[in-house]
């Protein structure tokens, strides 16, 4: 079994043809469908999307609030497929096309500095406007310097970082269980999920202006953004609306089951309701 936090990302490499159904299930009945597509749907200007895999937000994207769209992930069979999948979406996004903006997908590290194909213009504009990463932080090996990373591509005044990530919980019994699971699912899934994603968006020096936290507190939905001098000028760090919701009322056994998403597990219709709210 793989150390605590060693690099297993190379574990989509040979996961990414059966990726999708794998999640499908999980994220449609825990809500996190529908909070992929919140956040791709605030996306504006230019947007770089991070860890993007295989386009599991493709289709939320508002076009016609983009200037430009950038796909970044190192693996290069999800890469692929994400590409795919974008051609089925719009079959002429490499085309030039009214109200659609220029789309460019690259296989790397995003702890790597970006091919100017895709970032000379950005960067002449100041920078990305929206960078989104969903369920990123898992599986780099580096957390807090990726997002410092991306903290240096955001604009500097009006950039913002979205996250939807998952981690430790609120709760040490829970912290307990994902930790003594967390090698196993790192090795078979090549993701940590037992990471504090609190602490490593704290140690990236970016700025939180606000952060819900679901699922026990397993789930993390986070604005950030990179400081600016304003904040330093003003001796204050920034906004940081924080919003912990609790959650559900399962007994512990139910949650064991759910947490390992086990495609087997089916849910009654109250637990539906409340995984909805939570």
């Amino acid at each position: 079994m793989p150390a605590q936090d060693s690099d297993v990302s190379g574990r989509y490499n040979s996961n990414a043809r059966t990726f999708d159904n794998s999640v499908d299930f999980y994220e449609q009945f825990s809500g996190i469908r529908r909070w992929r597509k919140r956040l791709a749907r605030e996306a504006e200007g230019h947007v770089l999307e991070v860890s993007a895999g295989t386009g599991r937000n493709s289709d939320y994207y508002k076009h016609k609030k983009c200037k430009s769209l950038s796909f970044v992930d190192l693996s290069g069979p999800m890469v692929e497929l994400a590409e795919k999948k974008f051609k089925r979406l719009y079959p002429k996004y490499d085309q030039p096309v009214p109200q659609q903006p220029p789309v460019a997908s690259v296989t790397q590290s995003a702890l790597e500095p970006l091919p100017d194909s895709i970032i000379e213009e950005v960067t002449r504009s100041g920078g990305y406007d929206t960078i989104l990463q969903t369920m990123g932080l898992c599986s780099t090996p580096k957390p807090a310097r990726l997002l410092m990373h991306l903290g240096t591509l955001a604009h500097p005044e009006r950039g913002k970082i979205l996250l939807l990530e998952h981690g430790r919980s609120h709760y040490d019994w829970l912290n307990n269980i994902l930790d003594k699971m967390a090698s196993e699912r790192a090795d078979k899934q090549g993701c940590w999920w037992n990471r504090d994603i609190e602490q490593i968006i704290e140690d990236s020096g970016l700025v939180v202006e606000r952060m819900r936290r679901k699922h026990l507190g397993t789930l993390y939905i986070v604005e950030a953004r990179p400081k600016r001098h304003s904040d330093t000028a003003e001796g204050k760090d920034g906004g940081q609306e924080v919003i912990n919701e609790v959650g559900t009322s399962w007994p512990v056994a139910r949650i064991k089951a759910l947490i390992g998403r086990d495609p087997g597990v089916r849910t009654s219709e109250e637990e539906e309701k409340s995984l909805e709210k939570n």
